[in-house]
């Protein structure tokens, strides 16, 4: 007998093709038939008319320290995302160093000494749903050298050192945040020498490019280099052209991207389905404003001369991949959703600035709060459906912790996809949008039983109406109940009922090679 039937729904495999009329069986975690008269099982589930499909899989997570927060968190759930890649952006949980532990805290929530620690810590508190866990070139670097520009002399070894260390416990991947301090600081050089670990793990390099603006194109050459030199696997981060002197530049990197492929390189990338980034403030300005930690930060930014030099630097930069985003946006552009000042959160620069100059309020309020955050609208429509059509382009979150004002893609990426641009917009077909969401990004981080529905296949299972699938959230008003998602499970257990979550803690920390 069975442990589970999911019944009369149209099963999409994962990889591209139309959905097929048939049930699919469970035991033991696992799918052991798909088709008809699959016999008995201790739960029959009805899914007549309703699309089932491979849990979905977001390779561009920031739920690193959501297992810990008190409640079961069934926000990912809720959209049919089984699994998460975590440590994206540079930024992980570990591995730190006295000294580093606190910028860490501040980064992503909670700090490990170990990458062992935070993966076994993950398993004890246990997480909603799965995760799988990159390790950040940023918390490297702070790691052996703060916010010095400048490694010290047995620094770049000791970043691979704990890089295989986090390897060996079971990361999936190097990620890296070059926009952010202290990643911006390290050279060519640096990336090829931790991508030679990753590869040498079969990890892949997941990377925030040091540029997603007028810098983009060269910086998407410097993470093509890093694979050529390496033979990495490469995963571009939440593909943008950003900013108004960039639209209209996605042909333009989805040709480079190509051309890698044909050159035989493994290189592929994701992206969210809104036209507004969300980042640290602190992005505004150029990179150098971060050298040497917070207190050199906030004198800077307290001298009138030196706010009038990071300006000129921002608005007539020499080096478009270290310049900040200043150029890239509007200050009705910028609304403020995480800041000490509580006051600030919900409005836009424009209107904290008032009369005032709004590069001086940018500067102030990153001085007074460093570790503030904003939704950036700075992306075109024209460009996402470009990227979006590209057959190597996942779907991805670029979520935060569901705490406060977010980005509203941490609670309706997926449906947000399968709803309007999939089924009203019709820039997909059904199956090959399923594939984005499942497949691609299985295969990209080694994940080999998960993303696709056939006998073998860890169980996890995402049944949705096609109808209805959606997500009415704004920026205003983000964490809308999306629509459409009836049943999902995880390694065969519901969690989702009927669109309601069960309440459990079902997920478990996939480490590479047992995924």
């Amino acid at each position: 007998m069975h442990d589970l039937v999911i019944a009369g729904g149209i099963v999409f495999d994962g990889f591209g093709g139309d959905g097929v009329e048939a049930d699919v069986a469970v035991s033991a975690g696992r799918i052991v038939a798909i088709g008809s008269g699959l016999g008995a099982a201790r739960e029959r589930i009805s899914v007549a008319g309703l699309a089932v499909a491979p849990g979905f899989i977001d390779p561009h997570s920031h739920s690193d320290s959501v297992p810990f927060l008190d409640a079961p968190q069934p926000f990912k759930l809720l959209q049919g995302v089984t699994t998460e890649i975590v440590g994206n952006c540079g930024y992980t949980c570990a591995p730190t160093s006295t000294g580093s532990e606190h910028e860490i805290m501040r980064e992503a929530g909670i700090a490990f000494t170990r990458f062992r620690d935070y993966l076994d810590a993950v398993d004890a508190a246990g997480t909603t749903n799965h995760l799988a866990a990159l390790v950040g070139h940023n918390t490297l670097r702070l790691a052996v050298a703060g916010f010095e520009r400048e490694l010290p002399p047995d620094g770049l070894e000791r970043m691979r050192e704990l890089a295989e260390e986090a390897f060996a416990a079971g990361a999936v991947g190097l990620s890296s945040g070059l926009e952010y301090s202290p990643g911006a600081y390290a050279g060519i050089e640096e990336l090829v020498a931790l991508g030679h670990v990753a590869r040498r793990w079969g990890g892949t390099y997941a990377t925030h490019m040091r540029s997603e603006g007028e810098g983009v194109l060269a910086a998407l050459d410097e993470a093509i280099e890093v694979a050529r030199r390496t033979g990495v696997t490469l995963q571009i981060s939440h593909l943008k052209a950003s900013g108004h002197r960039t639209h209209g530049s996605a042909d333009a990197m989805l040709a480079r991207i190509a051309a890698a492929r044909r050159a035989g390189l493994d290189v592929q990338g994701d992206l969210y389905p809104f036209s507004a980034c969300g980042t640290g403030l602190i992005a505004l300005l150029p990179t150098e404003v971060s050298e040497g930690g917070g207190t050199e930060l906030q004198s800077r930014l307290a001298s009138p001369e030196e706010r009038r030099r990071l300006r000129a630097v921002a608005e007539h930069p020499v080096d478009y991949l270290s310049a900040g985003l200043w150029r890239e946006v509007r200050p009705d552009g910028v609304t403020i959703t995480v800041h000490r000042d509580t006051e600030h959160i919900g409005r836009t620069i424009a209107e904290i600035a008032g009369p005032a100059d709004p590069w001086d309020t940018v500067c102030a309020l990153v001085a007074a709060d460093p570790h503030a955050g904003a939704v950036l609208h700075t992306m075109d429509e024209r460009d996402i459906e470009a990227f979006m059509r590209d057959p190597l382009v996942s779907i991805g979150s670029d979520n935060d912790a569901p705490v406060g004002l977010v980005h509203p893609r941490t609670y309706g990426t997926f449906p947000r996809f399968l709803g309007e641009y999939v089924r009203d917009r019709g820039v997909l077909p059904l199956g090959e949008a399923v594939r984005r969401a499942t497949s691609v990004t299985a295969k990209q981080f080694g994940l080999s039983a998960r993303g696709w529905l056939g006998v073998g296949a860890a169980a996890d299972i995402t049944v949705f109406d096609h109808r209805t699938i959606g997500y009415a959230g704004d920026y205003v008003r983000p964490d809308a109940h999306p629509t459409g998602v009836r049943w999902v499970t995880l390694d065969g257990i519901p969690v989702i009922r009927d669109g309601e979550f069960t309440g459990e803690r079902r997920g478990s920390m996939l480490r590479a090679g047992r995924a």
